[in-house]
Parts: C-alpha cells; sequence; structure tokens
C-alpha cells in the first residue's frame, strides 16, 4: 500500500501503508534471489539510497518512550540510552518500578536457581514475558509496560514468550546460563530482530509497494513505465494496461473471488471454475490450475472441497491487527530540538511514531534539513493487553477498530503528537498537513510462539494441514509459512506453483531448521 502526499511547497512525499521492507536479504532462499534478480532488484544498491548518517547529522539520533498521564499522572518523554540505565531514573514509573527496571537491566542474577539450562530453556518458553517480569523477577506491574507493543513482534510483553525475550536481548537473563543465543542467520523466527545480522535499510520510500511495482512491470511492461528501479519510485501505473485481452498476463481489480470449485471430482477434473464479484455481478472464469493466495481463514469459505482437519489448519490463522498512519507535517524541528527520532507510547491505542527513512532513490530525495516537510510513520497494534493469548487479542483488537471513526484515529493522532513533542515546539493545528490512516484488520500472519502454540517448534505445525493443496488447486501466501514477511510469501509461492507443475527449485518451506535443533529444547 502507498500513501502519496503533495506537502504545501509543492514537493511530493511519497509514504508506505503497508509491508514495509525486504526484512534481512541474508535470510532469502535461493528462489528469492532469483526472483530479486530477475525483477531488477538488487539489495546491495540500497547501500547507496539509504542514508545512515542523516539521524546524527540533522539532530535526531535517539529513541525515546513517552509516558501518558492516563497511567502515570503526568505526560513525560524520556529520551532512552541503552548504554547507560540511568535514564530510568527520568521515567514516572513508582519507585519500585523503576527500582526493578535498573536491577535487572544492570544486575546479573539467576531467575530461576536450581534448574538446569534445557530445564529453564523449558520454564521460559512456557511462561510470557511480562510473567517472567512479573513473577520469577519479582518486578513491579509497571515495569512490562516500558516495553511497549512492538511494530515487529504485532504484539506486547504478554503474548510472547520469556524465551523470546532472552532471544531479541530483552533485560533479565544476564545471570540465567541459558548458553548462547541461535545464530540468527538459522534461526526460524522473526523474533530475532534484535539480532538480526543486516541493516534495515532496505526499504523504498514506498516500502514493497515497489516490489509488487517491479513484478508487474516483468509481467505487464506497458502497465508500469520506465526500465530501472529509479522509474519505480516516481513513476505512475497505467491501470488501463493491466486487464488486456491480448496480454499473456491480465490482472483483474476489485474482482472479489467467492467460489472455488473443480469442474467434476477434484481428483480427475481437468479445470477449476472461479465465481468473482465484479461491479455487483457475479461472473465465472476457468483454468487449467489455481493457486489461491489469499488469507487462510478466507480459504473455507469459498470452497466446500475440503476436510473439516484442513478447515480447522487453516482457521487457526487469525491475522493480527495492524493500523499504520502516515502524517505528513511542515517540517520536524521538533523532534530536532527534542534529539529524537521518534518515540514509543505508554499506554494509548497509538503504539509509537518515527521520523520517515531516510531513501532518497532517483529522483526523489528524502528531506535534507528539519526545516522541509517529512511523513511520520506512526502504528497501533489493537489488543487488550490483559495476558490472553495473541490470538484472542488479535480478535479484540480487530473489533476495536470496527469501532472507530476516522475522526478517532484523527483526535488520537493529533492529541499524541502535541502531548509528546509540545516541549520541542510542536503545534498539531500548525505543522500537520494531512493524515492517512491506513487499517489492517487484517495484518502480519501469525506467527508461532510459547506459551501458547505447544506444537513449536517440534510440530507437527498447523501450516503443514492448511497448505495442502488438492486436485487442480495449491495454497500460496505468507500464511502457509505462518511468517510475515516478504521473503516467506515469495517462497510459498514457489512451493505452491510446484505442486501444480514442477520444476521450482530452491524455495524455502520454512525459514531455517527447528528451534530444537538449535538448543531450544521443551
Amino acid at each position: 500500500m502507498r500513501n502519496q502526499f503533495t506537502a504545501r511547497n509543492g514537493k511530493r512525499i511519497i509514504g508506505y501503508g503497508g509491508s514495509q521492507s525486504l526484512q534481512t536479504p541474508s535470510f532469502f532462499s535461493p528462489l528469492v534471489k532469483r526472483i530479486m534478480a530477475d525483477i531488477d532488484i538488487e539489495p546491495v544498491r540500497f547501500e547507496d539510497w539509504y542514508d545512515d548518517d542523516w539521524w546524527d547529522r540533522l539532530g535526531v539520533p535517539s529513541d525515546s518512550q513517552f509516558y501518558g498521564s492516563e497511567l502515570f499522572g503526568t505526560d513525560k518523554l524520556v529520551l532512552v540510552d541503552e548504554e547507560d540505565s540511568s535514564w530510568i531514573d527520568q521515567t514516572p514509573l513508582n519507585d519500585k518500578a523503576r527500582a526493578d527496571l535498573k536491577r535487572i537491566t544492570d544486575e546479573a542474577e539467576d531467575y530461576l536457581p536450581g534448574m538446569s539450562r534445557t530445564e529453564k530453556r523449558a520454564a521460559l518458553a512456557g511462561m510470557t514475558y511480562a510473567g517472567f517480569l512479573t513473577g520469577p523477577c519479582g518486578c513491579d506491574k509497571q515495569v512490562p509496560l516500558s516495553f511497549a507493543p512492538d511494530e515487529y513482534l504485532a504484539t506486547t510483553a504478554d503474548c510472547y514468550s520469556a524465551l523470546d525475550a532472552w532471544a531479541v536481548g530483552l533485560p533479565g537473563f544476564d545471570g540465567m546460563d541459558l548458553g548462547d543465543a541461535p545464530d540468527p542467520a538459522n534461526m526460524p523466527s522473526a523474533r530475532l530482530l534484535a539480532t538480526d545480522p543486516d541493516e534495515y535499510i532496505y526499504h523504498f520510500p514506498d516500502g514493497n509497494a515497489s516490489v509488487a511495482r517491479a513484478l508487474v512491470r516483468k509481467l505487464i511492461p506497458d502497465a508500469v513505465p520506465g526500465s530501472s528501479i529509479e522509474d519505480l519510485v516516481t513513476g505512475d501505473i497505467d491501470f488501463a494496461a493491466l486487464d488486456v485481452a491480448a496480454n499473456p498476463v491480465r490482472l483483474r481489480l476489485a474482482s472479489s473471488v467467492v467460489k472455488v470449485a473443480h469442474v467434476g471430482d477434484p481428483a480427475s477434473a481437468t479445470s477449476v471454475t472461479l465465481t468473482y464479484a465484479e461491479e455487483g455481478k457475479l461472473k465465472t472464469v476457468s483454468g487449467g490450475h489455481v493457486i489461491l493466495a489469499c488469507w487462510h481463514r478466507v480459504i473455507p469459505h469459498i470452497t466446500d472441497e475440503l476436510p473439516e482437519a484442513q478447515v480447522a489448519a487453516l482457521n487457526d490463522q487469525i491475522k493480527t491487527p495492524l493500523v499504520y498512519a502516515n502524517v505528513l507535517i511542515s517540517n520536524f524541528e521538533s523532534f530536532a530540538r527534542l534529539g529524537i527520532s521518534g518515540f514509543r507510547a505508554v499506554p494509548g491505542f497509538w503504539s509509537g511514531v518515527t521520523l520517515d527513512d531516510p531513501v532518497s532513490i532517483g529522483g526523489y530525495h528524502c528531506p535534507q534539513s528539519a526545516s522541509a516537510p517529512i511523513v511520520l510513520h506512526v502504528w497501533s497494534i489493537p489488543g487488550t493487553g490483559d495476558g490472553s493469548s495473541a490470538r484472542d487479542q488479535s480478535t479484540a483488537g480487530r473489533h476495536q477498530l470496527a469501532t472507530m471513526s476516522f475522526e478517532d484515529y484523527e483526535r488520537g493522532l493529533r492529541d499524541l503528537l502535541q502531548r509528546a513533542l509540545g516541549p520541542g515546539g510542536f503545534d498539531a493545528a500548525r505543522d500537520i498537513e494531512a493524515i492517512t490512516v491506513n487499517r489492517w484488520s487484517h495484518g502480519y500472519s501469525v506467527e508461532y510462539m510459547r506459551p501458547w502454540d505447544a506444537y513449536w517448534p517440534d510440530g507437527p505445525l498447523p501450516i503443514e494441514t492448511a497448505r495442502k493443496g488438492w486436485g487442480r488447486v495449491a495454497i500460496a501466501n505468507a500464511d502457509s509459512g505462518a511468517y510475515a514477511y516478504a521473503h516467506s510469501a515469495i517462497d510459498q509461492a514457489g512451493r505452491a506453483v510446484n505442486e501444480l507443475i514442477g520444476g521450482i527449485e530452491g524455495f524455502a518451506t520454512f525459514p531455517g531448521p527447528p528451534l530444537g535443533e538449535l538448543g531450544f529444547e521443551g
């Protein structure tokens, strides 16, 4: 999803409202590497496009945390220093919570004494990080709040396991004698972002919308002008060229499939008929093979050809809801005065705010002065924070989104930005030029995690049952890998094509070996 703005000064500003970046090219399978090369996306080029020194040069080097008066009685923006825990003294946490947070940060203590390394890992896998902090660590209940919802994990400390928290480097484990963390190059879980072997620079101004554009240009050259990656960012799509009868590939927009059925017995059928809705009418098209790349939970609603066990496995993928907002502001001088690149928010609907990534490609340039307009990326992870499972919280969060109007989003955004950035001179009425809200009611594919998924990592995994093709139909999507990343979606597409016609090599059905092979016993 691409969001595009025209600032008051006439500058074209591009933001992303969907898939953000090409995460960790080191994890790419041979198939993903071939696809990227075929559409002329060379990850190494981001080393020139992404301005690593931008943050320091423009005076916005620091991360920060915003503590809201709703819970703490006062609004407080605190700069976070990962090297020195004295920043904790500036927070409005209660006295015990501040002392506890400093203790688990600075002191090496074994909070599960008397257990072997294997027993400790099993115990940590069986409790949430919030439960570990308030249980074995004896921390005040305010301490987990300091670990605000994470945009990439798309969950909170009361959902992911303490073992995952150790793997990503969160505090509390220095004295636990847990051994070496797994090699991130072989770690199947996206939760190892803190030990990511690659820099986080593989980002187009419109996120992975440029990847979609590159794929479409390869398939339908007339639809996307130009021949270089630079052209993708600033060019306009010719939507009329997407669905032309003379083309070997046709893309039909706004045409949702509502039924999938083989013509005859799936075991012997020679074709599949799809029924789709377009402009208020039902239409059909037939194909020799069909790939369903929709959400897993949609599939049982559009076909009655699946066994109950597969339907149950497909319904296991309750996607995580997310909201991405792009806020165009006339300048970011308030960030420079405060010395921050963004902040996490505790508590509140909106989870965090960051300045857009400094990427310049071709004729598109990131701002070179704090007086220039820029897009703020703001995200929310709707949920309850009540300690229930990630799936239950996702369901509750989706219901919450269904009750909110755009006015609710806008008022909340303006209020948060004013309270957090006001001390730096920010004026919401003056500085905000535009807001676009992208609501992902069904966002990230759910990644398996303890303590909720007892079958993880040893299996059998629901995706192994859910993604099974039948007859002339195969299933491909990020859900099929339980891994919410572009490279996983490509791998799953390769697997699906291979199931139908063969000849596809080098795809990964899951990124890496089972956790048990890496020492995550239990």
